[in-house]
């Protein structure tokens, strides 16, 4: 399997990451924090509405297993696990190691639920 990385470099630091093992970014002011599947984070001084154009101008249609939820998270589409609008929760899972639960506005979990499911009328 060909693997696809992205090359983060800043300043101090180059960041090699497989696109396929990032779970989401997370914005922290200018900075972007980066959770991996084997749960390590990264941290780059890039703010999130960056780091969006950033893999949309390096990984091209790859870029797609991305979205924006929110003002806080970019997630990778691929470990969805549960939206749940009411209590404002998205969790991410791979269904075996790993599930972060992330904090989302009603309205993000509800564009990004209609990504899935087209809304019931």
């Amino acid at each position: 399997m060909k693997r696809n990385y992205l090359y983060l470099n800043s300043r101090d630091e180059l960041l090699r990451i497989d696109i396929s093992k990032i779970v989401y970014f997370e914005a922290d002011g200018n900075y972007t924090n980066i959770v991996l599947a084997n749960q390590l984070k990264g941290v780059i001084c890039i703010n999130l509405a960056h780091m969006q154009q950033i893999l949309h101008e390096r990984l091209k249609e790859q870029a797609s297993i991305f979205a924006r939820v929110g003002k806080r998270h970019i997630i990778n589409h691929t470990y969805v696990y549960q939206i749940n609008v009411l209590r404002q929760k998205l969790v991410l899972s791979d269904g075996e190691n790993f599930s972060f639960h992330l904090d989302v506005s009603k309205d993000a979990l509800k564009k990004l639920r209609e990504l899935y499911v087209p809304s019931i009328v």
